[in-house]
């Protein structure tokens, strides 16, 4: 399992390296998996300090782990799901997967739900050991459907325009100005329209949207050898102060945790 790298008090888990990939390197199982909505780390949890950040995390263990509270209350189990923007610190080491929920998705408000509703500590959802040695990937969808979120519309529902942007997203997102009204007008939609539509059928609204694919495309620039700062405005944000405080305040991380990782499995297929 990959080392963990703690930025800020807080726990994620990149490659241990600091450099450019190697060739056995890119040969190894992604750790690390960012889609819309979705950031995740498999290997190392380990102890934090006291941070919190606007998405809700799961934690996924293969052994019990405990996360104390502001009010000083712990909560132990083998998944720990922390609602959004509540401080915490985790206080023990495991191995398993930490997931970042935007809470503007199905599965993160599904997440943030049970977690106001049964409690943060769940001890019958234990990581198998076949799951934790998984590819990334098949170890968030498998806490996703755990979650039991509604499911999103499949793309041969969509509506036309909703594909359309989607397929143009990609392309626009590195243009500082862009804005949600361009697209609507892009896809012959009206804004209100287009951002109903939006996020009934994706999942997410699309101006949060729009910032995940940012940070996606500063990840790849992280990957090209782009510093923060280059990174950044390739990205569409103004500057690197912006792409820092996105950061910190939607996951609790410095672009460090998201720079420094180098095994990602974007869903490109890289």
């Amino acid at each position: 399992m990959e080392k963990a790298l703690v930025t800020d008090g807080v726990s994620a888990t990149p490659s241990a390296s600091g450099g450019a990939r190697t060739p056995d390197e890119s040969q190894q199982r992604a750790t690390a998996l960012l889609r819309p909505g979705i950031l995740a780390f498999g290997g190392a949890i380990r102890p934090t300090a006291l941070h919190a950040h606007h998405t809700v995390q799961v934690l996924a263990a293969r052994t019990p782990i405990t996360v104390m509270d502001a009010g000083g209350v712990r909560h132990r189990g083998t998944r720990i799901i922390v609602p959004a923007d509540a401080p915490h610190r985790i206080e023990t080491a495991a191995e398993g997967a930490a997931l970042y929920l935007d809470p503007d998705t199905a599965a993160g408000a599904a997440a943030d739900r049970h977690a106001h509703a049964g409690g943060w500590a769940d001890d019958q959802q234990a990581m198998p050991a076949t799951l934790a040695t998984a590819p990334i990937a098949e170890q968030v969808a498998a806490v996703v459907r755990e979650l039991r979120c509604a499911p999103t519309v499949s793309g041969s529902h969509r509506h036309g325009a909703v594909t359309e942007a989607l397929r143009l997203l990609p392309s626009l997102v590195p243009d500082h100005s862009i804005r949600g009204a361009d697209v609507a007008k892009r896809v012959g939609l009206s804004p209100a329209r287009l951002s109903h539509l939006f996020a009934e059928q994706v999942g997410m609204p699309l101006r949060p949207y729009i910032l995940w694919l940012r940070l996606r495309v500063a990840i790849g620039r992280f990957r090209s050898g782009d510093d923060v700062a280059a990174a950044a405005h390739a990205a569409g944000f103004d500057d690197s102060t912006q792409l820092t405080r996105t950061c910190r305040r939607t996951f609790g991380l410095t672009p460090a945790a998201l720079h420094r990782t180098e095994l990602w499995d974007l869903g490109d297929g890289s």
